[in-house]
């Protein structure tokens, strides 16, 4: 998504048309800030340990969540669980456009891969060969999930065998043959997978024309790198982004402390190596149909003006 700098502004301007003079940055109230992460091994749980250090540093009191990451990270904002956390962006417009959920965005993150993981010397080779065979679509609650029932979906398959397992259980369930392929989604390379020693990825490439015609473009065509993971070649497969959210009800001077420090803080934080994980604010500002918090959307406004 491009965004001209003087339409941003426009825009940046009616969305905080409402915000009190105390949103400067030099009168922010901190306070207690509950930040939803995702699942031990997983990118969420470092860049948020990390974000919460960043945070403390400016003097918030910041609890860290442990979550399945994703929907359960919506629901968590939802109901007051949680003040902030990590979604990945077709779990976002879901939870925003179809469920209703009163979520609204700090920033684009960066983007995510989405990886179909099987011991190296696996018969699968296609999406399509998961037919009949048992596949673990990530932890229930998680984002992988969501996008993984997708992806089956645009190749046309009804038939695997789903599992809802977690990072480390899925590993754990292809090591011991439990199960035949598993789904994440995540940054590249994704620490947990880098130990692994005996893993090839499959293309998913084919899918993204199919997502895009049915979900629009919160997918996108992506590429992981030759050499990681073992792989000689690239991998194509597919791209979306993941955003760092928080409730609607946040205060304003709050939602711009935190999107402030979020780049003020960046080469500490050390996003994955993606698109976007430079953490670079005009592709921050692309967050679909969440809309940025008047908040952050005071902040990018400060900075392009």
């Amino acid at each position: 998504m491009t965004v001209s700098r003087r339409s941003f502004l426009a825009l940046a301007g009616l969305s905080v048309a409402g915000c009190a003079a105390g949103c400067s940055a030099g009168t922010t109230e901190t306070g207690s800030l509950r930040l939803a992460t995702g699942s031990v091994g997983g990118p969420y749980e470092v860049l948020g340990d990390r974000l919460a250090a960043e945070l403390r540093r400016v003097g918030f009191d910041v609890t860290v969540i442990r979550t399945a990451a994703s929907v359960e990270n919506l629901g968590m904002l939802t109901d007051g669980r949680a003040d902030i956390g990590f979604a990945l962006a077709d779990s976002a417009d879901d939870g925003v456009r179809v469920k209703r959920q009163p979520v609204a965005a700090l920033a684009r993150m960066y983007m995510n891969y989405v990886h179909l993981v099987v011991r190296r010397g696996s018969a699968i080779y296609t999406a399509r060969d998961l037919a009949g065979r048992s596949v673990s679509i990530g932890a229930e609650g998680s984002g992988t999930a969501v996008t993984a029932e997708r992806v089956l979906l645009a190749a046309g398959l009804t038939t695997p065998r789903t599992l809802k397992l977690g990072l480390d259980e899925s590993i754990k369930g292809l090591g011991s043959g439990r199960i035949d392929a598993f789904f994440w989604s995540g940054g590249v390379p994704t620490p947990a997978l880098s130990a692994l020693g005996d893993i090839r990825l499959i293309a998913l490439d084919p899918q993204v024309p199919s997502l895009r015609r049915i979900y629009g473009p919160l997918y996108e065509h992506a590429s992981v790198p030759a050499g990681v993971y073992g792989g000689a070649k690239p991998v194509p497969t597919v791209g979306t982004p993941s955003y760092l959210v928080c409730r609607s009800s946040l205060g304003d001077d709050v939602a711009m402390t935190v999107t402030e420090t979020l780049f003020a803080s960046r080469d500490r934080l050390q996003a994955p190596d993606a698109p976007g994980g430079r953490l670079d604010r005009r592709y921050a500002i692309g967050t679909g149909g969440v809309p940025l918090h008047p908040g952050a959307a005071q902040y990018y406004r400060s900075v392009y003006g």
